[in-house]
């Protein structure tokens, strides 16, 4: 994409334009001034040099100061460190895993437990999910309990797709019994209802009156409120490798299209982004649907190029959500591919399935991952030592039918905005009460109502010759661009002065 946003650049340029660079800040790609780039880069060395580390840190974005100082905060335990808490600031916090496996769950979980230790709070894991919790499967975590969570795949608490809706009493209870004064749920869209059905029945279970935050963390990336879910970029390489191994078939035979199938639910995210990075003909998202105009396209594209290269075409593969058809399948559109072929070429499916939801954690999802741990435990902390505040209510006079805040637990709190989801959205890591994400949500199809992605799967097409003369130049699809103009001021801004730039900033609630 930055590729792309290169000759976008080149094309929109004039003889006063400044020299560009391309570049990713914030989760955006931008187009920045080259000089003032490298002027400040030269900066940070100048300082390192001169021992002036403030200096270079200052130099630095926020994030990456953020990330160095939770780091710092997890890295090492400290039985006697100066973090630890006043005892009656000290929290029990709740640790549960939710949905289908995903690539980072696990160091999620390890970033909170070590921060939670190092400061004092206890942490304690729920086994199992919801059934876990209505059975009371909860135990205290330790430092070495955690040890090599980092790395590893899957979910070590272990997960399930189950809704504590049947037997909100049973969780009410244990919540209760075990004295949990802040609950953390890590997982997709079953963990964004369930956190959900918490919330909206707090009238009814006073245990629920707690700080709740979902880390969302799922392959689909359709949890409303954020724009990057934990496991979504371990899963679209998983893709992009099989891809890769699988393309290397198709060019040994030369004449063979791959018709590869996705997971994403009716999310097309992962199909996008993995037909982007692994150089895919095509593909096909529940977004925008299979009819048998497109196939037609698609067809008459694959039959033009495998006639010119004939003898010494390249391997060709397609990716196909799971859910992007009722009627055409994965199976479906291979057999529509090679009885429109003309002899020219042969298709065969492959069907990657839950590989997609294993693997080690990718660097991304796990540096995401400690960096929504540790944003919620000090979310959750801040929340319930709000809670914990008792009003002077001495001469005040209630309903009969209202108690005193005294006569409920230390933690206690019914605001909405004590049940949020921590997400990535634009330039910022933000928490979002849940409730608010509920007009942004399609529950009927289990995603966000907003696409923020849609830019990419263009891409797809144009960089694979869909749609394009290739002979000839011109092309019947349109690329919008999706860079982000910063000027030298942006840039001082930025890093002098590190504040937030709004044009960053540019995503809706997702």
């Amino acid at each position: 994409m930055q590729g792309a946003e290169a000759i976008e650049a080149i094309l929109r340029a004039t003889p006063d334009t400044p020299s560009p660079v391309i570049g990713m800040l914030e989760n955006k790609i931008t187009t920045q001034p080259l000089k003032e780039a490298i002027e400040l880069t030269g900066q940070v060395a100048q300082a390192i040099e001169a021992k002036d580390f403030s200096r270079a840190m200052a130099l630095r974005s926020v994030s990456f100061a953020k990330q160095l100082t939770s780091y710092k905060e997890i890295a090492n335990f400290n039985p006697d460190s100066k973090m630890k808490l006043p005892e009656d600031k000290r929290l029990r916090i709740a640790i549960l895993h939710a949905g289908a496996p995903a690539g980072g769950m696990n160091t999620a979980t390890r970033s909170a437990v070590r921060l939670c230790i190092n400061r004092g709070h206890t942490p304690l894991g729920v086994h199992n999910g919801f059934p876990g919790l209505m059975r009371g499967e909860i135990s205290e975590l330790d430092w070495l309990s955690v040890d090599g969570w980092t790395i590893a795949g899957g979910s070590k608490l272990g997960t399930n797709r189950d809704q504590p809706t049947p037997q909100l009493g049973a969780v009410a209870y244990q919540l209760q019994k075990h004295n949990v004064q802040a609950l953390m749920v890590i997982g997709g869209f079953e963990a964004f209802t369930a956190v959900l059905d918490l919330a909206r029945n707090r009238s009814q279970y006073p245990a629920f009156n707690i700080p709740m935050v979902l880390v969302p963390a799922t392959v689909s990336n359709n949890v409303p409120g954020t724009e990057f879910s934990l496991g979504s970029d371990t899963a679209s390489n998983v893709i992009v490798r099989s891809t890769d191994m699988i393309k290397q078939s198709a060019s040994s035979n030369r004449r063979r299209v791959f018709v590869i199938e996705v997971q994403g639910g009716n999310c097309g995210f992962l199909a996008v982004m993995a037909g982007l990075s692994g150089g895919s003909t095509t593909v096909y998202t529940p977004e925008e649907g299979v009819d048998l105009t497109r196939l037609q396209r698609d067809i008459t594209h694959l039959r033009t190029r495998y006639i010119k290269e004939l003898g010494r075409s390249e391997g060709r593969v397609t990716l196909c959500n799971e859910n992007a058809s009722k009627i055409y399948s994965t199976e479906m559109i291979a057999k529509i591919y090679e009885a429109e072929s003309g002899g020219f070429y042969g298709a065969r499916t492959s069907v990657l399935g839950h590989l997609q939801q294993g693997g080690t954690p990718s660097p991304l999802d796990r540096c995401r991952a400690n960096t929504m741990a540790v944003d919620s435990i000090n979310w959750l902390q801040s929340r319930c030592w709000e809670a914990m505040e008792v009003p002077n209510e001495d001469n005040i006079r209630l309903p009969s039918d209202q108690l005193k805040r005294k006569y409920f637990p230390q933690v206690y709190s019914s605001s909405p905005d004590t049940a949020a989801v921590i997400g990535v959205l634009g330039s910022e890591v933000r928490f979002t009460p849940i409730k608010d994400l509920v007009a942004h949500t399609d529950f009927g199809r289990r995603v966000p109502r907003t696409i923020w992605w849609g830019a990419s799967r263009q891409l797809v097409d144009i960089l694979s010759g869909v749609g394009v003369d290739i002979e000839n130049g011109g092309c019947t699809t349109e690329y919008k661009t999706c860079a982000i103009d910063l000027t030298a001021d942006d840039l001082m801004r930025l890093y002098g002065q590190h504040r937030r730039l709004s044009k960053l900033n540019v995503n809706p609630l997702v």
